[in-house]
């Protein structure tokens, strides 16, 4: 809860050994403590001042709105509560490195009988932060660079500038973040960015340079982001004996696209959860305002979790997405979905699924995934806690499939061809949890259904990565 520090307005009896407390009267004492709960429950205060010290930038109107409900609380025990989760919404805000609460008797000549002051004590971020940290994306690994200006004009705006080395893909990149006033869950942001990553599964490599806006907001139970996103594209071919198709996307390409996502997230976690759901839809517009590439862009995200016996959790996902090109203009490989590897249909190559080109995988127009999981402790541990925690034993169930559609033809023909050639694998191995940053599985996985073309990865498989099927 943090620190709070209260002066009682009464005197109240207190347990212990110098107040001559028998072990016996246990069930006395209890009986004490709940009188006391209910005499600190039904004791009316009103809370006359809220106080804020230690601001220096900070405008006082933007806490304003963060510690205001502290003024309806009528009794000790909802002050204290309030009090702390205003604390929790001043931390959120990410421009104050400690709040402590004080909460006491009311003085002065205004001051009532049962009047308290909350005063709460703030300790802002420096002007200029730096940071460094590793990051780990869909099997890997980054190293991270930052520096921020927090709080930058009084109201919570945030400048950043990352650089990000790693071993696929480098970047470095500026934004500037803008929350709402009274509402943090409302914010608005502006990035500025160039990303080289390389791609060997289909020997190409990719230089963005682009800058985008997004509007984030809460929807009753749903979460949602607007974002237009303009971006410089440049294709190259990663190796010499590239296939002539990713010769053929080779040059430069600018994209300009709208997009909205919608997010209904419930679970206790999102690296490993234990239960609840994810519902994740996402759709781009790319063309209508600008640039040569041009379509229609969905994908869907489905994810239920749920505690078994023993401690177990069983846990089911299903992928999909389409993308359909408008203006007659074909989609690019930099735009198609791929999938296979040890974050989605294990037992396969890194995005090694699907259609290619003499041992270059090209990405497919429409896809699907789904697997189905067992999560399990770890057989024979002495007891709860420690180290064995982070570990469980997996067990796993894979489908899905990625192809081309002929959009000529009725959604029958799309759906027939979706449920043709599906790649399916089983396996089992053991998941570490690297707290709420990442998880890192070893596998032992059996490809089965192995099409023409596919790149396999028969026995053990490492995954390393946020998101999984």
């Amino acid at each position: 809860m943090g620190t709070v520090h209260a002066r009682s307005m009464d005197s109240y009896p207190m347990n212990g050994r110098d107040l001559g407390v028998n072990p016996d009267d246990l069930e006395v004492m209890d009986a004490v403590q709940e009188t006391k709960q209910e005499v600190l429950e039904n004791k009316d205060v009103v809370v006359q001042h809220v106080n804020i010290e230690g601001m220096g930038r900070t405008k006082e109107d933007y806490l304003g709105y963060e510690i205001s409900d502290v003024f309806t609380a009528r009794n000790l025990v909802e002050v204290m509560r309030k009090s702390h989760e205003a604390r929790q919404r001043l931390l959120r805000l990410g421009i104050f490195k400690e709040v402590e609460v004080v909460i006491d008797v009311s003085e002065g000549a205004d001051a009532l009988p049962n009047g308290l002051d909350v005063t709460f004590e703030v300790t802002e971020l420096k002007r200029l932060t730096g940071s460094y940290n590793t990051l780990v994306g869909n099997n890997e690994g980054s190293m991270v660079l930052g520096i921020k200006l927090p709080n930058m004009l009084g109201r919570g705006e945030k400048l950043t500038f990352q650089f990000s080395y790693g071993t696929k893909e480098t970047s470095y990149g500026l934004s500037f973040f803008k929350p709402q006033s009274g509402y943090y869950e409302r914010n608005f942001a502006l990035n500025l960015y160039k990303v080289t990553g390389q791609f060997p599964w289909s020997s190409l490599k990719e230089t963005d340079r682009g800058v985008s806006t997004e509007l984030n907001f809460p929807l009753w139970m749903t979460d949602h982001t607007l974002k237009w996103e303009g971006v410089w594209r440049e294709l190259g071919c990663l190796a010499r004996s590239a296939s002539f198709a990713v010769r053929e996307e080779s040059g430069h390409t600018l994209k300009s696209a709208l997009s909205h996502t919608m997010v209904i997230d419930t679970r206790n976690s999102a690296i490993l959860p234990r239960r609840g759901a994810l519902l994740r839809i996402n759709q781009e517009l790319a063309g209508y305002t600008g640039g040569d590439a041009s379509f229609l862009k969905e994908d869907i995200e489905l994810q239920l979790n749920k505690q078994f016996i023993w401690g177990s959790v069983l846990s089911g996902s299903l992928w999909g997405g389409m993308i359909y090109p408008l203006g007659g203009q074909p989609t690019s490989i930099a735009d198609r979905f791929y999938l296979g590897g040890p974050t989605s249909v294990r037992g396969f190559g890194m995005y090694s699924i699907g259609p290619q080109s003499e041992g270059d995988y090209l990405g497919g127009e429409a896809y699907w995934a789904g697997g189905l999981h067992l999560y399990t402790p770890l057989p024979f541990r002495s007891n709860k806690g420690g180290l064995a925690d982070l570990f469980r034993t997996h067990f796993f169930l894979n489908a899905g499939n990625l192809c081309n559609l002929n959009y000529g033809e009725g959604p029958y023909a799309h759906l027939q061809k979706l449920a043709e050639c599906i790649r399916w694998s089983y396996g089992a191995g053991i998941i570490l949890r690297l707290g709420s940053i990442a998880r890192l599985e070893l596998n032992y996985c059996f490809p089965m259904s192995v099409q023409s073309g596919d790149r396999i990865c028969d026995g053990v498989q490492f995954g390393a990565g946020i998101r999984f099927l």
